[in-house]
C-alpha cells in the first residue's frame, strides 16, 4: 500500500463538481511494481490524524506538481515565475514528509516531491533556473549518479536519461540529505538520506517507466523496499 498526495482541481472529465486528482502514470508505475497506490486528499481534516493514517501504509511517494510557496523556506521575495502555489498542498505534503520520516517509512520523491522533501527538512530552493543553466523544462537529459547510491543501485546505472519538467531546483540542501546526482550543467538531480530508504529525483521516471526498464526499476526497488520495511516491523 503506497500513499501518494493528491491535488485539488476545479474539474475533471466525468465529474461536474470539484475533484481531487492524482496523475495516472505514477499509479501505473507503482502497480507494475506490485504496489497498490492510494491517494491522500489535501484536506486540513486529513492532518488531524495523519500519523495514524500513514501508519497503515508501507511507503510514501511524493509526485510532481506546481511550486512550493517560497515563504515555506524563508524567502522574502517571490519570483514572478512561481506558479500554482496552494497552501493545502504544501501543508499536506510537508506533514507527510515529517510523518513518514518519524515512522522510518520508505519515501520516493519526484520533481516537486524532491523539492518538498528538501523544504520540509529545512533546505531551500532556487525559485527559477536562469540562463546560467540548461533548459530543464520538457527536456530529456542524462544524470550522473554517485556510484553506489540508492538510486543507482535501484536503476542499475549511474547515467540514466530522464524526462525533466521543472523550472526550480534545490539550492541549500537540507541537513540529513546528501546529493547523489547532478545534471550536466551541475543542477542537483538526485538526493537521498544516508539512513533508511529516502530517495528523491528531480526528473520524472514515471513518464518513461512503461517503456524504459531503468526508470521502472526505480519504482520496482521502491515497492520491494516497502514490502521489506513492513515485514521488519
Amino acid at each position: 500500500m503506497i500513499a501518494l498526495s493528491s491535488r485539488f482541481s476545479d474539474k475533471a472529465d466525468t465529474w461536474r463538481i470539484p475533484v481531487t486528482s492524482l496523475g495516472r502514470t505514477y499509479q501505473d508505475a507503482i502497480v507494475r511494481a506490485g504496489g497498490q497506490p492510494v491517494a491522500i486528499p489535501p484536506m486540513r481534516e486529513t492532518l488531524a490524524d495523519l500519523t495514524q493514517t500513514l501508519a497503515r501504509f508501507d511507503g510514501l511517494c511524493l509526485p510532481g506538481g506546481p511550486d512550493v510557496d517560497p515563504r515555506r523556506y524563508g524567502a522574502t521575495e517571490v519570483d514572478p515565475t512561481v506558479y500554482g502555489v496552494n497552501p493545502h498542498h504544501d501543508d499536506l505534503e510537508i506533514a507527510l514528509v515529517h510523518t513518514a520520516l518519524s515512522l522510518g517509512m520508505p519515501i520516493l520523491a519526484i520533481c516537486r516531491g524532491m523539492q518538498v522533501l528538501n523544504v520540509a527538512m529545512g533546505g531551500t530552493l532556487i525559485q527559477h533556473l536562469d540562463e546560467l543553466t540548461d533548459d530543464h523544462r520538457f527536456q530529456r537529459h542524462s544524470t550522473l549518479l554517485v556510484d553506489g547510491c540508492k538510486t543507482a543501485i535501484a536503476m542499475g546505472t549511474t547515467t540514466p536519461v530522464g524526462h525533466s519538467v521543472h523550472h526550480q531546483a534545490l539550492d541549500r540542501v537540507a541537513d540529513g540529505l546528501v546529493v547523489t546526482g547532478r545534471a550536466p550543467d551541475g543542477t542537483i538531480d538526485a538526493v537521498e538520506a544516508p539512513d533508511g530508504w529516502v530517495v528523491a529525483v528531480q526528473w520524472h521516471p514515471e513518464d518513461d517507466s512503461a517503456t524504459n526498464v531503468e526508470q521502472q526499476l526505480l519504482f520496482d526497488s521502491f515497492v520491494q523496499t516497502c514490502e521489506k520495511w513492513r515485514a521488519s516491523l
